[in-house]
């Protein structure tokens, strides 16, 4: 059940980045599911095996390239996914950067 109210928590935080952002669009609650879902899966199968081919560079910059690769995966997102749009990389790092805030924010309200 929790993991239903996460998964619906971070399609709200996702319209809100949307709402935010000029750069980032969201076609629909549907689509904002969809596009927290992929996010997830993406983040939890993909995102481990960047952060291991790049740890070199990531502890040369002192872990600041995770910023990088977290823009990377939410742009990959915005490009695959027809109803949820990211409009650049500098939009992508701004959006991954929000999307962390605002969902975290909102997991800690939820306990």
């Amino acid at each position: 059940m929790s993991l239903l109210l996460i998964w619906l928590l971070n399609a709200v935080a996702l319209l809100v980045v949307a709402y935010i952002l000029p750069g980032i669009t969201v076609a629909s609650f549907g689509s904002a599911l969809v596009a927290a879902l992929v996010l997830g899966l993406l983040n939890t199968l993909v995102k481990p095996i960047l952060v291991f081919l790049t740890l070199p560079i990531t502890i040369i910059t002192l872990g600041l390239f995770l910023l990088v690769l977290n823009a990377l995966v939410f742009w990959f997102a915005g490009s695959v996914l027809s109803g949820f749009k990211v409009n650049g990389f500098w939009w992508a790092m701004i959006g991954a950067l929000l999307y962390s805030i605002i969902s975290g924010l909102l997991s800690t309200l939820v306990g």
